[in-house]
């Protein structure tokens, strides 16, 4: 199909509204479960480090799988597999709401993390594809970012009425409904896009990166468990610099490589992926720990964990909507600065804030959090995508979304290492936070040195 007749036939909100259903749903279901998880793991008689696996099952097949997914998509057509992984995260969430035991749970989970891999990256090359002016799509990457807060927002209090009420099954089975209308909507509103039947599946490199992400995993989620020495977490460590060397190699001899290296050299672009690994691994650390801290040190029941977790996500929704509309006056560079310093800020503020603080201390912390993360999504989004070629828009969005799932899935399993392995609960929690204030920082340094200056180049090299 043509690119005006596209432009055309999928102008307007309701392309947008179809797209971001997708993406809500696969945001929904990762903080939904967050809240769900001490429950799950008391039902199902699970350790710690068992209901580490059923929420990184899900972060590691994503964060694998989403270069192939963005590669898929630009050789088969992003809305045609954006449909493909709705209905995989579909099913694969009816499977985990009927698992009878912890090790069909984290499978099914894996399931659904194939699905997402493939959602997540169509959903900004779609929106890349309909909407074409810097001006339009500056919007919708500030509306997608603001769909993703909305469900941030929502997940922590839907998932604990659910559990609360119906039991934490419901909190996969609500996808189902959510899958069908993006289905719906998606088949009416966006339209086909361009094959590119050239562009060849890079498997050799792909299974490097699966590695990658699976040693990581293994090595900070193992290390609550068994100790920072253990032969299986030394081991794992030790493999990961030998994966990510074999990713690179392949990539240099390939003909067709899933991430080109030319691309990945754009300061803008690998700049703004560090970004997004670091500010993700912080906030869903954060997240994660927190709702087992005000669960199992504050006794609060699922709903009520909700209800304090909900400060700090709906800044995003906030945040993520100004972030969009200042962006046009300011440019990125300043935004993404600000908000990587003010998450920085909060976490610290908890680290900081004593053994046994009132809850009145924690949110303000909690809402800087949430809202640098998402002050800072549209600046990083917009960032790599427009440094990025069209002809590779979903190579770049996965690329971006890869490294952000890598951060969650480290900073997950890393907090609860640091729980697991400290020698009180509320000590593991302030290491936990302060650690996530260090890579706001950092991230706030990436970001002086690779997000451009208004009116400056997107693509310049490093």
């Amino acid at each position: 199909m043509r690119a005006g007749a596209e432009d055309g036939a999928g102008s307007g909100l309701g392309a947008l509204f179809a797209v971001c259903a997708g993406y809500f749903m696969v945001i929904l279901d990762v903080t939904a479960v967050n809240v769900a998880v001490p429950v799950i793991g008391r039902e199902l008689s699970a350790s710690l480090t068992a209901v580490q696996w059923v929420t990184n099952g899900y972060t590691l097949t994503f964060a694998a799988l989403l270069l192939t997914g963005g590669a898929l998509g630009d050789r088969l057509g992003h809305r045609r597999v954006f449909c493909a992984g709705v209905v995989v995260f579909g099913v694969a969430s009816a499977a985990c709401g009927l698992a009878t035991d912890v090790v069909v749970l984290t499978v099914a989970r894996l399931a659904e993390g194939v699905g997402a891999a493939l959602i997540v990256p169509g959903s900004l090359a779609l929106l890349q594809q309909v909407y074409r002016s810097p001006a339009e799509r500056a919007r919708a990457f500030g509306l997608w970012g603001s769909m993703a807060g909305v469900a941030a927002s929502v997940g922590p209090l839907l998932g604990g009425l659910l559990v609360g009420t119906v039991g934490w099954r419901w909190v996969f089975f609500v996808n189902v409904p959510v899958g069908v209308l993006c289905i719906a909507l998606t088949l009416r509103r966006v339209p086909p896009s361009v094959r590119q039947p050239g562009r060849s599946l890079d498997w050799p490199a792909q299974c490097a990166l699966v590695a990658l992400v699976a040693l990581l995993t293994t090595a900070l989620n193992e290390a609550g468990r068994l100790g920072w020495t253990a032969p299986l977490v030394l081991g794992a460590a030790a493999l990961c610099p030998v994966a990510a060397a074999l990713f690179v190699l392949r990539e240099r001899l390939a003909r067709s490589p899933v991430l080109p290296l030319p691309l990945l050299a754009s300061r803008p672009v690998a700049g703004g992926a560090a970004i997004g690994l670091l500010f993700n691994f912080a906030f869903y650390g954060m997240v994660f720990t927190a709702s087992l801290y005000f669960q199992h040190e504050r006794g609060l029941s699922p709903l009520r964990t909700g209800l304090a977790l909900f400060p700090a996500v709906a800044m995003s929704m906030f945040a993520s909507a100004l972030s969009g509309r200042l962006a046009r006056r300011t440019g990125h560079r300043p935004l993404v600065i600000t908000g990587m310093l003010t998450g920085a800020a909060g976490l610290a503020g908890w680290a900081a804030a004593g053994a046994d603080p009132a809850y009145a201390v924690l949110v303000v912390p909690m809402m800087c959090a949430g809202f640098g993360t998402s002050f800072t999504l549209t600046g990083a989004t917009a960032t790599v995508m427009s440094a990025a070629p069209d002809t590779h828009a979903g190579t770049a969005s996965a690329l971006f979304n890869t490294t952000r799932q890598i951060g969650s899935a480290a900073g997950v399993a890393l907090g609860g290492s640091l729980l697991a392995s400290a020698a009180d609960f509320t000590g593991g929690v302030r290491l936990s936070m302060a650690v996530g204030a260090a890579a706001y920082l950092v991230a706030a340094a990436v970001a002086v040195a690779c997000v451009p200056r208004p009116g400056g180049r997107s693509g310049g090299g490093p």
